[in-house]
């Protein structure tokens, strides 16, 4: 038994779809990161128990552009793969998703190091999202690469889930070839989608994920001995699942992929969500869990019951921690650091600053969150149940329609803010305006501000609190911070907002006059508990 052991979930707070890598001895992480920059989120292990934070892959909008992406559109489930010494990252950019059609175009970009640079983006089909790519490059395979997705429908009384399809894929042209085949249709359970594929003895292993990524999540396992089937779904029943126990701490398991140790050992890289109760809402949104997995005797991957676990046996390799993130910064780095991510647009200089005031971050005024492009909220994610956020804000606001100060958001729909604002006299002053499913309020008492201001924000579960000095404005609902609240539905159940991201604390500065009035933030602290 290995003396490491993999407490999950190994990526807490908003990490979902992991795509799982090796690369010698070093393990690779990327999650689906959807409306926030840098786009796709990537960690690095040497043991699959300690993982540290390397930022995203794609930081400018050469490489991704974001603007106009809907709340949980943009990057979905990102594939990282190896092939001829580079690194190969596909994305699908989710550009629409309400009224029946999907404007999923996928890409692909690669990279000599996970560090990058990575190269420009090159377009491939737009026929279904969640791409992955498969390199048929070991032992008896023929050198060749194959892109899978899922495929979707737009057409009225269809299921959107149209089966997992396959073309190929030139890595010298950079380019797809051929004709897309359909591969597998998926099971009863339906939503067939998150497509991997594996060669393994002789057998090709497809992992896809289905049920919606919700309550009926699951990970499933088909095989064939010909890359385009027909593919058996494995008869013992679903890879992971935790439908059928409401009671298990690791709630909506499924998406996810299988990695190999060196010397055998085998780990599926999975989403799980916590919810706050029974089937309740998940404000810390999908985060990532690591199973082990054994292989039977006829050939079929197997975890433990089926279900995800808290705690898992690691591999038998040396345990290599990492230094954690501080919990203040200090923003005396020339760089934000990889906990920090950004709505909607790259952290560039004609809105962020480091070096105006040393030891300050200098966040322009920008659109507010319901213009999809132009917001300048700078957040991380929230990782624990009880955890605290605090920051320091220098802003002098001349008109009501300027404010700066701290967040706890979910979406443009769904958030609340502690502000610094003033009115039609000048009186700079601090209360909480708060946005539920688009509706505005606001909430006293209004406080008088002279000068910087510290703001405190404190969660506990489903409660929320703000206090600067001696004054507090909560209790607050943090549970319309969730998943679960962020999906809204018309009459036919079509979806016109999905809920796939998680909460964030963060700096969120507004101008709305065109000037860009910059608040100045220091001390930035998250303490979890």
């Amino acid at each position: 038994m290995s003396e490491t052991v993999i407490r999950n979930p190994v990526l807490p707070g908003f990490h979902p779809d992991p795509s799982i890598l090796r690369v010698g001895a070093d393990y690779y992480l990327a999650t689906s990161t959807f409306e926030w920059y840098p786009g796709v989120r990537l960690h690095h292990s040497r043991d699959l128990v300690h993982w540290r934070p390397l930022g995203g892959a794609l930081d400018s909008t050469d490489l991704l552009d974001l603007a106009g992406d809907p709340d949980s559109g943009g990057v979905w489930a990102p594939c990282l793969s190896h092939a001829d010494g580079l690194f190969h990252l596909v994305f699908t950019d989710v550009r629409s998703y309400a009224g029946g059609f999907w404007d999923v175009p996928n890409y692909v970009v690669t990279a000599p190091s996970i560090d990058g640079p990575w190269s420009p983006p090159v377009p491939l089909h737009a026929r279904g999202f969640d791409p992955s790519l498969f390199h048929d490059c070991g032992p008896g395979g023929d050198g060749r690469s194959w892109l899978v997705s899922n495929r979707v429908d737009w057409r009225p009384g269809r299921p959107w889930a149209n089966g997992i399809i396959i073309q190929e894929y030139d890595r010298g042209a950079r380019k797809l070839i051929g004709e897309p085949v359909d591969i597998y249709a998926g099971t009863p359970v339906g939503q067939t989608e998150g497509p991997h594929l594996y060669r393994r003895d002789g057998w090709y292993y497809l992992v896809t994920a289905e049920g919606g990524t919700i309550w009926e999540h699951q990970a499933t396992v088909a095989r064939s001995r010909d890359l385009f089937g027909p593919y058996e779904t494995d008869p013992g029943g679903p890879l992971v699942t935790s439908v059928h126990d409401p009671a298990l701490q690791l709630q909506k398991a499924g998406h996810g992929s299988l990695v190999a140790t060196p010397g055998g050992e085998w780990f599926f890289a999975h989403l799980v969500g916590r919810p706050l109760t029974e089937r309740g809402p998940c404000i810390l949104g999908r985060e990532t869990a690591i199973q082990r997995v054994a292989w039977t005797g006829e050939g079929w991957p197997r975890i433990a019951g089926g279900v995800p676990h808290v705690t898992v046996d690691g591999p038998d390799l040396p345990a290599t921690p990492w230094p954690g993130t501080p919990e203040t910064d200090d923003f005396s780095a020339s760089t934000l650091g990889p906990q920090w991510s950004t709505l909607r647009r790259p952290a560039t200089g004609d809105w962020l600053s480091l070096h105006e005031r040393p030891g300050q971050l200098r966040v322009a005024g920008g659109r507010s969150a319901t213009a999809r492009d132009g917001a300048s909220l700078v957040g991380r994610r929230v990782e624990h149940f009880r955890a605290s956020f605090a920051a320091t804000v220098d802003v002098a606001p001349v008109s009501f329609q300027q404010m700066a100060g701290i967040t706890a958001y979910y979406n443009s729909r769904n958030w609340y803010l502690l502000r610094v604002t003033t009115d039609e006299e000048r009186q700079v002053y601090c209360d909480v305006l708060a946005c539920d499913r688009g509706r505005l309020s606001v909430h006293g008492p209004r406080v008088p501000v002279d000068g910087p201001a510290r703001l405190t924000a404190e969660l506990d579960h489903a409660s929320l609190r703000f206090a600067f000095g001696a004054a507090e404005w909560g209790p607050f609902d943090a549970s319309i911070l969730s998943d679960e609240y962020a999906r809204e539905f018309e009459n036919e159940g079509q979806a016109t907002h999905w809920g796939f991201t998680g909460m964030f604390f963060g700096l969120w500065a507004h101008d709305w006059t065109g000037g860009g009035l910059p608040a100045y933030f220091s001390d930035a602290t998250y303490h979890g508990r």
